[in-house]
């Protein structure tokens, strides 16, 4: 199934409600690493007529709801892949304390440029973000200071929802679409990134999950505008009539309500909190990271959810491959997250990582599990927050939503 297109609802919500927040124009990025497809998406204001590139004068043309879609060769809208970028670095260079904190190079990870300050052979200029590609039993390592999308074709979507100004508008479209992120989420070269050296799945609180979450929580962990979204986006991924597990559920499964589904499943962690669901036509308290075998016979579900909740998996391999196991042949596994968890019960790796690592990070664990095919991963950015939301007034974006999701094959 093709990505769905994160602003089409938006259009329909702009023209429905003259007063709507989301004005501007969405511009979706679409690409391919060897490992999976991506859509990163983001909402920025509308831009002045000679700020545009010639490339993309044709906005002008474009009224509201419509769309204009711009092909970028390799090299075209990033600098092209250079091999002086690609340095050798002496062990010894890499800074490994910074304050409290203490940091190890990671094959494949990013780190800021900061980072090597002082080592010789870095390319000139201010530093800049980088990638480890590979580290030497003696320390030395060699690190890519390319875009994360040199060498690669790009395609790009501008859907006008309106054009009224609000905002600061970018200089060139184009760069702010793939700026602070884009292109982390792939392997290098197609190299599984090293996510497992060291503790990663260690946690602030070791305790029993049992115990944490033996206190029911009934609170929202995002904003309307990001919940809306990914109600919208398993709406268009879960065909009519599946028979669908939501994995780690609580008191609400972000379901759409109009989705005409069979049957849902979910298996949580507190009882009360999933009796209040009404979505749910089956209920399971289980702790995963204790016992990731799932209690349902092979080829049950047409699809299985997880929502803001793989951050806390200890064993996701296992219930990977659990999920894999429960699914028919192309039963779908979605996976959704944002920028906001708990700290206790995440595991250490989780906030190491940018935010597009960690749908590369998701992206492992479906390709170690195996068995699943078509790989996709979506990101929508740039929303505006409710204005009745709690934190509108000092954050004016709404929660960020990252989605990674693959069929059983």
């Amino acid at each position: 199934m093709l990505h769905p297109d994160p602003f089409e609802h938006l259009c329909a919500e702009v023209s429905a409600a003259p007063n709507s927040r989301a004005r501007g124009l969405g511009v979706t990025l679409r690409w391919r690493s060897r490992e999976a497809s991506h859509v990163d998406s983001r909402l920025l204001p509308c831009p002045e007529a000679e700020a545009l590139s010639p490339g993309l004068r044709g906005l002008l043309d474009v009224g509201s709801g419509g769309t204009l879609t711009h092909s970028f060769e390799a090299g075209e809208l990033v600098p092209d892949w250079r091999s002086e970028r690609l340095v050798t670095i002496p062990g010894g260079f890499f800074r490994r304390t910074h304050g409290r904190l203490q940091v190890e190079p990671r094959a494949g990870r990013f780190y800021p440029g900061s980072f090597l300050s002082g080592a010789p052979g870095l390319p000139p200029g201010p530093p800049t973000a980088f990638r480890v590609t590979s580290i030497a039993a003696d320390g030395e390592m060699n690190v890519d200071f390319n875009h994360p999308l040199a060498g690669l074709a790009l395609d790009l979507d501008f859907r006008v929802l309106d054009r009224a100004p609000g905002g600061e508008a970018p200089v060139d479209l184009g760069r702010a679409a793939v700026t602070n992120g884009p292109g982390m989420q792939a392997r290098w070269r197609g190299q599984p990134t090293d996510f497992h050296s060291g503790d990663p799945f260690a946690r602030g609180d070791p305790g029993p999950d049992a115990d944490f979450y033996a206190v029911p929580r009934m609170v929202h962990h995002l904003d309307d505008t990001a919940r809306g979204r990914i109600a919208h986006l398993y709406r268009s991924l879960l065909p009519d009539g599946a028979d669908v597990l939501d994995l780690m559920s609580s008191w609400t499964s972000h379901l759409d309500e109009r989705a005409r589904l069979s049957r849902v499943a979910g298996l949580g962690m507190n009882a009360e909190e999933l009796a209040a669901n009404p979505m749910l036509t089956e209920r399971v308290v289980q702790d995963l990271n204790a016992e990731p075998r799932l209690p349902w016979p092979d080829s049950r579900f047409d699809a299985a959810l997880c929502t803001v909740s793989v951050e806390y998996l200890v064993r996701p391999l296992e219930v990977f491959r659990e999920v894999r196991r429960v699914l028919r042949p192309g039963g779908r596994f979605v996976i959704t997250f944002s920028n906001r968890w708990f700290p206790p019960k995440a595991i250490a790796l989780w906030a190491q990582l940018h935010e597009f690592e960690r749908m590369g990070l998701v992206l492992e664990f479906f390709l170690g599990a195996g068995g699943f095919g078509a790989l996709k991963t979506w990101s929508l950015r740039g929303l505006p927050r409710p204005p009745e939301d709690q934190y509108a007034g000092s954050l004016p974006t709404s929660d960020p939503v990252y989605a990674i999701w693959g069929d059983a094959v």
